[in-house]
């Protein structure tokens, strides 16, 4: 498959940078009623989004100010609420570079995004997060007959309701923005290009995708 180049126009120097200030006279001020909408734990509602929520992105830093944002998804309500002001996140087996491990021992800082198919609005949660291998909360983050081995905890300090507005303009449920993908090259295709390793195809790269997503899972 051929895909075509996106093309840009280029910047004639850096983008100009402007302080906060500038930002709020562009984009103004808060209503006070809105900042009442984040709650500092998790009630009722934010309880049941969470019970139909299969995916989410965590994103996280280090000391540094360097940042990541990976993406975690299971079954429905993978992610279990311990009670109003804590979450367990379940570790899936993957890359093994545990970014958000790593930062999280050094920043506990993140955000949390979560996602309902279908449903225009997203929750998001914000806190403070570490690592577990708690024997006690592990098993009940079993998926696929497969307990999981590690776990992040997440403390709660803010949850909201986001509104549906980016969801709504980018068509994200919408079924003609699903077709976008096949103007994609293959997961194997764009790995080769980035290892950019002799005798590493995209076919043999492909294959190997494939036969981990079904058994690592």
């Amino acid at each position: 498959m051929t895909t075509t180049p996106v093309r840009t126009r280029p910047a004639p120097s850096r983008p100009r940078r402007i302080g906060l200030d500038r930002v709020r006279e562009i984009v103004g001020t808060p209503d006070p009623v809105m900042r009442q909408k984040v709650l500092d734990r998790l009630d009722d509602h934010c309880r049941l989004f969470l019970a139909h929520s299969p995916f989410c992105v965590v994103a996280s830093a280090d000391l540094t100010g360097a940042t990541d944002c990976s993406p975690r998804g299971d079954h429905p309500g993978f992610v279990r609420v311990l009670d109003d002001r804590t979450l367990l996140i379940p570790d899936r087996p993957g890359n093994q570079l545990a970014d958000t491990f790593t930062n999280i021992t050094e920043n506990p800082g993140v955000g949390l995004l979560f996602l309902v198919p279908g449903y225009a609005e997203t929750l998001r949660v914000n806190g403070r997060a570490y690592p577990t291998d708690d024997p006690a909360l592990l098993p009940m983050l079993e998926s696929r007959g497969r307990p999981a081995k590690l776990a992040t905890v997440v403390e709660v300090e803010q949850a909201y309701l986001h509104c549906a507005k980016a969801v709504i303009r980018s068509g994200l449920w919408d079924d003609e923005p699903r077709a976008l993908a096949g103007l994609l090259p293959s997961g194997g295709t764009i790995a080769a290009a980035h290892f950019g390793i002799a005798g590493l195809t995209a076919a043999l790269l492909d294959d190997d995708l494939a036969d981990d997503y079904r058994r690592n899972l």
